[in-house]
């Protein structure tokens, strides 16, 4: 059976000498370590190999590795852009389009920083409670005591009380009222200006089309980054669309392209569109060894960086049994 490991990485920084050293992210020196644990163990392919295999029902090499970045982070052409391009590696690179031509912060990374700039998750449960408050005579809003019992679960890598400011925050709230509260948060924590952040955090154009260039895949990651399952059909056809505008505009391929979905979300609906659009395969978050098909080309799920040895010497652990 055709084996893909596909490698998930997000905020990949110098963290101890930025200015959010608690950010959920991987230090450089560990980035490199991983990459050549990888290379010792595995053969890395790129993005047009994947579908290749898939269309022809050919097989990867024996374990076969691909590497993908999500959410268009500055830190991936500063820092892991140059050890790719060195090792002559590709990486594939999801972009949520807004942000490189709106130079908005998308709520997710507003509410990253809000979690990394305040380490004490009460207080910031404590100011959301009385927004919820201040707020429920205009909206419809169910008491405070529901929602964190709804939404404070902890996950593979967040506790309870984190993962209820972000499944609040991201879809557990009216959108309008959501954003108000991410944007208060925002402002009370990080406060600056939010096109001059997102400067700082997301990559441009021409950093962009210099990766393309020098080979790096450059996917579709929706416009807004939104959850596209929570969408109807003529949103996620918004989503994808104005995407592939920019993407296209760039220099991507429109007979080459793949997308990921944001949060890992999707459903038939999805899959459906991006068939139709001539999408090659698209990325989940569901945790796994892929084994990509016509079938599932879809569906094909990756590993967190976090499963994986961050040390060239660490021997293999049971992922790579599992491929």
């Amino acid at each position: 059976m055709n084996k893909l490991t596909v490698v998930m990485y997000h905020y990949v920084r110098d963290l101890q000498n930025s200015r959010y050293p608690e950010i959920k992210g991987l230090g450089v020196g560990k980035f490199l370590e991983q990459i050549l644990y990888l290379q010792k163990h595995y053969n890395f392919v790129r993005a047009e190999e994947v579908a290749a295999s898939i269309d022809a029902d050919e097989p990867l090499p024996p374990k076969a590795v691909l590497l993908t970045f999500d959410d268009a982070y500055a830190d991936h052409y500063t820092f892991a852009f140059p050890i790719l391009d060195r090792l002559g590696i590709q990486g594939s690179f999801y972009i949520p389009t807004k942000t490189v031509s709106e130079n908005v912060v998308l709520d997710v990374n507003k509410i990253h920083f809000v979690l990394a700039g305040q380490p004490d998750k009460g207080k910031t449960i404590a100011a959301i409670k009385q927004m919820l408050e201040r707020y429920r005579s205009d909206h419809q809003l169910e008491s405070f005591d529901t929602y964190f019992e709804r939404y404070a679960h902890p996950s593979r890598y967040d506790t309870a009380d984190t993962m209820f400011i972000k499944n609040l925050l991201q879809h557990g709230l009216p959108v309008e009222l959501r954003m108000q509260i991410v944007d208060e948060l925002f402002t009370q924590v990080v406060g600056m200006d939010e096109a001059s952040f997102s400067r700082e955090l997301y990559m441009n154009t021409e950093q962009l089309k210099t990766m393309h260039r020098h080979g790096m895949h450059i996917g579709c990651h929706g416009y807004n980054h939104f959850w596209w399952n929570k969408l109807d059909k003529s949103a996620v056809e918004t989503e994808i669309d104005r995407s592939l505008e920019y993407l296209f505009g760039i220099g991507v391929s429109p007979n080459m392209w793949t997308a990921c979905y944001p949060y890992g979300s999707y459903d038939d609906q999805a899959v459906e569109l991006l068939g139709n659009r001539g999408c090659k395969f698209a990325l989940t978050t569901e945790v796994d060894v892929a084994s990509p098909d016509k079938a599932g080309r879809y569906k094909i799920p990756r590993l967190d960086t976090n499963d994986l040895p961050k040390d060239r010497h660490t021997p293999v652990n049971d992922w790579f049994d599992r491929h």
